[in-house]
């Protein structure tokens, strides 16, 4: 038993590489990075990030989350049929076309192949791919959506709110403002138990192994997951934690229905409908929030706010954070862009600032600068029209 399991783990490892989602999951990343820094560079002329940058988060943290569900998932024993994985990956190829990253939040992926596999339930459309599907799998359809959901809301909390871009946009005013935003797509490869009977037809190679009574297949499944959130006012940082909490505390609820639908079918349905419906209120409401609060990054009369700040630049080796204000520059007060640049130019080889924090508190920090520096410190502020327009 042993050897037929280890066995199953090194072929449904190698299975992901047949997956489709696993590829366009590489491509997605990889445009939306080039697309971030065309923006950067135009309000701005730097980028705030390289374009691999979406890649890089691609991985590390979700491979984490995909372990977790997976042994969830074996342990508990719960099985789902090969035409579900079939219609997640289908509606996460048809969400990806609307360009919305946050429609494939695994509630409108996960949730729109559950109502599919409902409505195509019985009917002979691919092979015998729809056919003779228990009424069990729902339950363990809505269960699976439950941990996924903790799952995003767990790399919203601790992978979202690194490398937020800073975006520069107008007000309803007509003013320059800076907003923050974060668009963000995890992979996420768990191993799913499938029913044996419902692959050996389709895929003669398909290897199957005895559990129980009953014949089963492992395979390594990439879920592709989505974020997409503006932020206007207030620190990226403590919005994108907020949402995280938020979608943490709705899986945990449709776990809580999800699990009751193996004595009560109906709590599965009603599982999948609160997902999805919770997921998009919950982006309402943060969209809602937004509006109502004014902008955080708007040029002020008295120091100038840090908007974003360039990987490896003196800025971040003098540890000066997103939402600061630098009211003082070698002495000299300062109030705009211009001001603080003509300030800085007055002593090439070192600088001392005076930081307004966060949490409203004086501090000062300094450094030498060295040949190679950037000559900006690599500060990005909220930009005059003529200069990003």
């Amino acid at each position: 038993m042993a050897q037929d399991w280890f066995l199953e783990l090194v072929k449904g490892t190698g299975r992901l590489l047949l997956h489709p989602v696993f590829y366009y999951s590489l491509f997605l990343a990889a445009l939306f990075g080039v697309s971030r820094v065309k923006r950067e560079r135009k309000n701005f002329t730097v980028r705030s990030e390289d374009a691999f940058f979406e890649l890089r988060q691609l991985f590390p943290v979700g491979i984490v989350i995909g372990l977790v569900i997976s042994l969830i998932i074996i342990g508990a024993g719960i099985v789902l049929p090969f035409a579900a994985i079939v219609l997640i990956a289908a509606a996460t190829l048809l969400w990806s076309f609307t360009a919305r990253l946050r429609l494939l939040a695994p509630a409108y992926t996960v949730g729109a192949a559950f109502f599919a596999l409902a409505f195509l339930s019985g009917k002979k459309i691919v092979g015998d791919l729809f056919t003779n599907l228990d009424e069990k799998i729902y339950p363990s359809i809505a269960i699976l959506l439950a941990l996924l959901t903790i799952g995003e809301g767990f790399l919203i909390l601790k992978n979202a709110k690194k490398g937020t871009s800073p975006k520069l946009i107008k007000s309803k005013r007509g003013q320059t403002v800076g907003v923050h935003e974060v668009k963000r797509l995890w992979l996420v490869p768990a191993f799913m138990l499938i029913p044996g009977n419902t692959l050996t037809l389709p895929f003669d190679w398909w290897p199957v192994f005895t559990l129980g009574e009953n014949s089963y297949s492992l395979l390594l499944v990439p879920f592709a997951i989505g974020m997409q959130q503006q932020i206007k006012g207030m620190l990226p940082r403590e919005a994108v934690q907020q949402q995280g909490r938020r979608v943490i505390g709705l899986g945990i609820l449709i776990a809580l229905i999800a699990a009751i639908g193996y004595w009560y079918p109906i709590a599965a349905i009603a599982a999948v409908s609160i997902a999805i419906i919770g997921r998009e209120a919950l982006t309402l409401l943060q969209q809602m929030q937004e509006e109502n609060r004014p902008f955080y990054f708007a040029k002020k009369n008295q120091g100038v706010m840090i908007l974003g700040i360039l990987r490896g630049s003196p800025a971040e080796k003098m540890a000066l954070e997103v939402g600061e204000h630098i009211t003082k520059v070698n002495g000299t007060y300062v109030h705009d862009e211009s001001s603080f640049y003509e300030a800085l130019s007055r002593n090439r080889a070192h600088c001392k600032l005076e930081v307004l924090d966060t949490n409203g508190q004086i501090r000062f920090v300094q450094r030498a600068l060295f040949e190679g520096d950037h000559h900006e410190l690599g500060i990005l502020f909220v930009q005059d029209e003529k200069k990003w327009g």
